[in-house]
């Protein structure tokens, strides 16, 4: 589809959602970053908005499919936790589920940074780090053991396709020896279900709000399972964004730390001991996965510090510590910080 049909089709379901007068112009342009949706900044005469609309094809080199139906449970995860915590997530304007967009609150990157942004340039603020471990927390221990939401958010034939297989099985057929300790990891992951997980923390989706105040993108992800694969997801983001920043390596193991510290200080669904080994467990193979699964990381070019990532991974993939602060310790061993 053209970008002029693009545009013709959005502003046909902007009209659709009582958002555009069918005799009324809007500006509309593509916003980049995103590899499993469109999204657009549409100026309305009400001010602009954000236009989210999923793809069944994500825009990877591998083939990678999932189904768009995760749109609706990206809203829903989003309205979720603005009943208790609206400062952490954009506002919700509409929803069109039989077009597979929805409309939210634009928000300004010139007054809401993108945490990815800021860790390139090196500002690794431990501080903020603390304050997004301390929301998925809350977000996690306040969805604890719903059963309304479990059922709601049962959502595993889209997590597996999203998550689990690009990222884990697909490491694992790249690296055949170790693909009984990534299944099993796998295993242990479609089976745990304790809270609501976002699926996709990623400094990419995160917005430094007013006061230190995080606010999370891209939910689409949303499953009703491990939250441990939530803390996982992002504290590797921390570790890779050594390699790509080194100069801010220390400051990114100082993030890394109070991350972990403030999330799980506050973990209430089961004991801290617990999620602090699952996550140690699953962390090396979301490493080894943005080397090698189907979404490598866009920053890491050089063959050496792929094999950086690989040599941590393996190595804990093959003899698994117990403990976050492990991780952390033998990644700043290879980086020479010990």
């Amino acid at each position: 589809m053209s970008l002029a049909e693009d545009k013709t089709r959005l502003r046909r379901d902007l009209i659709r959602l009582g958002l555009l007068a069918s005799n009324a112009d809007a500006a509309m342009r593509p916003l980049t970053g995103g590899v499993s949706s469109d999204i657009w900044r549409v100026d309305l005469p009400s001010g602009p908005v954000c236009v989210k609309r999923a793809l069944a094809r994500l825009k990877v080199a591998a083939v990678w499919e999932a189904p768009v139906a995760r749109n609706a449970y990206e809203v829903a995860w989003m309205q979720t936790v603005a009943a208790f915590a609206p400062q952490w997530v954009p506002k919700v304007i509409a929803h069109d589920a039989e077009s597979g967009l929805f409309v939210m609150q634009y928000l300004d990157p010139a007054l809401h940074p993108l945490w990815k942004n800021e860790l390139r340039e090196g500002r690794a603020d431990a501080a903020f780090a603390a304050s997004v471990g301390a929301a998925l927390a809350t977000i996690h221990a306040r969805t604890a053991d719903q059963a309304e939401l479990r059922e709601r958010f049962a959502t595993d034939d889209i997590f597996y396709p999203i998550r689990l297989e690009p990222y884990l099985v697909a490491t694992a057929a790249q690296h055949p020896d170790l693909a009984a300790a990534l299944q099993a990891l796998v295993a242990t992951t479609r089976a745990t279900k304790f809270a609501l997980v976002h699926g996709d923390v990623s400094p990419k989706n995160i917005l430094i709000g007013a006061e230190l105040a995080p606010i999370f993108l891209d939910a689409e992800c949303a499953w009703y399972g491990d939250p441990a694969f939530d803390l996982a997801f992002c504290l590797n983001h921390l570790l890779l964004k050594c390699l790509w920043t080194p100069s801010a390596s220390r400051e990114f193991l100082f993030s890394f730390a109070a991350f972990a510290e403030a999330y799980l200080s506050r973990v209430t669904w089961e004991p801290r001991e617990r999620i602090d080994a699952r996550t140690a467990h699953l962390l090396p193979g979301l490493f080894l996965a943005r080397v090698d699964g189907k979404s490598p990381v866009e920053y890491l070019t050089d063959e050496n510090d792929k094999n950086r990532v690989r040599r941590v991974a393996r190595g804990l993939l093959q003899r698994p510590v117990e403990t976050l602060a492990q991780v952390r310790a033998a990644w700043g061993k290879e980086l020479g910080m010990t």
